[in-house]
């Protein structure tokens, strides 16, 4: 029996708003025939149901057989993304470009060349204020079919101009499609790796990234040429930790859409995604002021723009708002305060269950457990590590699962649960060295944890300020300061030194401008 994750009608009925729904009831009431009549019927039983059953389906509309239910199925489904398409086409101007080329070729095939030039013109002119490389090539060899089998009376320079024009976008065609796959290998290369554990990883990035970056000429470049290089270098450095030049870059990308301000418009799911990685940059080189900064245009965008967003940028938005309101907080140390946000965002995560990957679902948990554990609750820290830790994800970001494995057991350290630690570490070691990321900090980590673990309170003081030492050194090593990126391990020993709750230690050093390692 099909289910609620691979029914594709199920699905798509469940991400329409209340406006889709009735826009797609008032299209069929109009006619209302037999099987219009059926359609909404199975439309009104489907999207009643919390989860696809189709015994229920057939119990409740008694007019569809069970033989017939895969056709009717089918046919609504195409019924659906036809109403949907009639509703967006004025909301999303690349639908509406495509409807333009469909008609220019009804009319070439009515032999009405001259209008269908015309159309193609009009067609062309809006390709070119959106950026679309794609869709502007194929109207001009659209033109250059017409003009090279027809009589159109057109300039004598026609087929020049049309010839140098196809010349030209092809040329973008092969750069956007050169570099938006480099972009996309290098996010695969992160999602799969994290940031560079070694020189080896750091090596194989560097040779990747040359061999496959085409020679490039800035002046030169359409936007989505200059867009698809920024993400490339973005993901290239960020990989590397080298923050310096991934702000660079982030800069580079929103700056791209002050050059070309119709793109905010037309592909608002860019811009925002622009804006969280210039956001990332600012959170990583610990830049307060200015990520808030970005952070709040962010939010100002999101919100007037709200009524316009497609349910996928609903869900980007959603992913990039969110993370930054709890970056800042882990910015700033004011991790009880974070914790307000925990509620909307596991309402959001169920809102948008259809859309949201379990990469974004994965990091949200992990920025959740840190909040607790930065709070001093190590109890609800645990039940959002336990999230991770039981995800059925594979190897994606094997670098968060790694640790969020070291911060369960710091979590279950703290709450004195000694002999579940000592179970533990076993695994942890396991699930760490099959994954090959096993750095030095970890490996420090779990050697105290198995060591101290019955330590007296003296002793223990000395152990926490001899690993402290030892960590300090560590992070001297490139490769051994992405530990830190995931963990502020440095401030809890601190605060274990101390003794005053960790959120205090990254407060301080956030008011005097401390760096935390």
């Amino acid at each position: 029996m099909p289910n609620t994750q691979n029914d594709a009608l199920f699905i798509l009925i469940k991400t329409l708003t209340k406006a889709e729904k009735r826009n797609f009831q008032l299209a069929f009431n109009r006619d209302n025939t037999k099987e219009d009549v059926l359609f909404i019927k199975l439309f009104q039983a489907l999207d009643k149901m919390k989860e696809y059953d189709e015994e229920q389906i057939l119990k409740k509309v008694p007019d569809i057989k069970k033989q017939q239910l895969s056709n009717v199925k089918a046919h609504l489904y195409k019924h659906l993304l036809t109403t949907l398409r009639l509703l967006y086409k004025t909301k999303d101007p690349l639908i509406d470009l495509r409807e333009q080329l469909d008609y220019a070729r009804v009319l070439y095939n009515k032999g009405l060349y001259n209008q269908s030039l015309k159309i193609l013109a009009r067609a062309k002119v809006s390709a070119r204020e959106q950026e679309e490389t794609m869709l502007h090539f194929e109207t001009v060899e659209f033109e250059k079919l017409i003009e090279s089998r027809h009589i159109t009376r057109s300039l004598d320079n026609r087929a020049e101009e049309l010839s140098d024009e196809s010349r030209v976008i092809n040329e973008q065609l092969n750069n956007v499609s050169r570099l938006s796959t480099l972009a996309l290998r290098m996010y695969g290369m992160y999602l799969k790796l994290g940031h560079a554990r070694d020189e080896k990883d750091s090596h194989m990035l560097k040779s990747f990234f040359e061999t496959n970056l085409p020679p490039i000429q800035p002046g030169s470049m359409s936007f989505y040429e200059r867009g698809h290089l920024y993400q490339a270098y973005c993901w290239y450095y960020y990989i590397l930790q080298d923050f310096p030049m991934y702000y660079r870059y982030t800069q580079k990308w929103v700056d791209l859409f002050s050059q070309y301000p119709r793109l905010k418009e037309t592909d608002v799911d860019l811009y925002i995604k622009a804006l969280h990685n210039l956001l990332t940059a600012h959170f990583h080189t610990m830049n307060h002021e200015k990520f808030i900064e970005v952070l709040g245009e962010m939010e100002r965008f999101i919100n007037e723009k709200e009524e316009s967003l497609n349910e996928n940028t609903r869900t980007s938005a959603f992913v990039y708002l969110y993370t930054g309101k709890i970056n800042s907080h882990f910015l700033d140390g004011t991790f009880s305060e974070g914790l307000k946000l925990v509620a909307e965002v596991e309402e959001k995560i169920s809102e948008h269950q259809l859309t949201v990957d379990q990469h974004r679902v994965l990091v949200f948990y992990y920025k959740i457990a840190c909040l607790y554990f930065g709070s001093g609750d190590n109890n609800n820290a645990i039940v959002y590590l336990n999230k991770i830790i039981h995800l059925r994800i594979g190897n994606l970001r094997a670098d968060i699962q790694c640790f969020a494995r070291i911060l369960h057991l710091i979590a279950h350290y703290e709450l004195e649960n000694y002999s579940l630690v000592e179970y533990l570490i076993k695994s942890v070691y396991h699930f760490i060295a099959k994954n090959k990321d096993l750095s030095q900090v970890m490996e420090e980590i779990l050697k105290f944890l198995r060591k101290n673990m019955y330590a007296n309170p003296k002793a223990l003081r000395t152990a926490f300020k001899e690993l402290k030492e030892r960590l300090e050194v560590i992070a001297k090593n490139p490769y051994e300061r992405r530990s830190y990126l995931y963990l502020d391990i440095v401030s809890w020993l601190e605060s274990k030194i101390e003794s005053i709750p960790v959120q205090e230690v990254i407060r301080q050093k956030f008011l005097n401008k401390v760096p935390r390692i």
